[in-house]
């Protein structure tokens, strides 16, 4: 995997993990009553955004009418619209919709990913499943050369970030408590921020609001200006 487009294409024509596939297949045949007419993508979905990003988000998988409907991250429900408002604010996107892959969205210096590709049922991974998609991840980091924040939403992603990084880069062996805002500086200079994930979970409940995640993509900006 020697660039974004092969990794993109090596997500899409995965199989490792039977069950997400035949759930993400049964739910684009079902599908939901508002988007009956709607074609579904179906099938594992690939990172999304600009090559040269200096902010890696990393969510926990696509969800089951988003972006397993669309084929693009966070497109499509309801986390999608808080995420791209937020980058639109903090002037990492050209818009603050994203309704589908072909809405003219692009992102400037942020990539999207995320610990599964797959949606997978009750928005539940498995250890193994994470195991089989982390190949990905790590192939992106390896890629995106010129990342110096890696944002986690949630704690399953903070997870999936830190068992990737080498022992070498960590400033300790621990992993780093979860909370809202927290970050650590890796050795090697990247930051690992972390982030409520903006799911109807966190946000109808007032967990995560729109002034508390606009903050974090304010300080990410500035800390890039600084390291600049």
């Amino acid at each position: 995997m020697k660039s974004l487009n092969q990794i993109a294409k090596a997500v899409t024509d995965c199989h490792a993990c039977p069950r997400l596939i035949e759930y993400c297949a049964s739910v684009a045949l079902i599908k939901k009553k508002q988007f009956r007419e709607d074609p579904y993508w179906g099938k594992p979905v690939p990172g999304f955004g600009d090559p040269r990003a200096q902010l890696l988000i990393v969510g926990l998988a696509p969800a089951a009418h988003g972006g397993n409907r669309t084929g693009r991250m966070f497109t499509g429900d309801n986390s999608g619209l808080w995420l791209y408002r937020a980058l639109f604010r903090a002037g990492f996107s050209n818009q603050e919709q994203s309704r589908s892959r072909n809405d003219g969205l692009v992102l400037s210096g942020a990539y999207i990913t995320a610990v599964g590709r797959c949606a997978p049922p009750a928005n539940q991974l498995q250890p193994l499943e994470i195991e089989n998609c982390s190949r990905f991840l790590r192939a992106e980091l390896e890629v995106l050369t010129e990342v110096k924040v890696i944002l986690a939403l949630g704690q399953v992603a903070l997870r999936g970030v830190w068992r990737l990084i080498p022992a070498e880069l960590k400033p300790s062996p621990s992993l780093p408590a979860f909370k809202h805002g927290a970050n650590v500086t890796l050795k090697d200079g990247r930051v690992l921020w972390c982030s409520y994930h903006p799911s109807q979970q966190n946000t109808f409940t007032k967990k995560l609001t729109e002034p508390m995640f606009d903050l974090i993509f304010s300080e990410v900006r500035s800390h890039l200006a600084k390291s600049d």
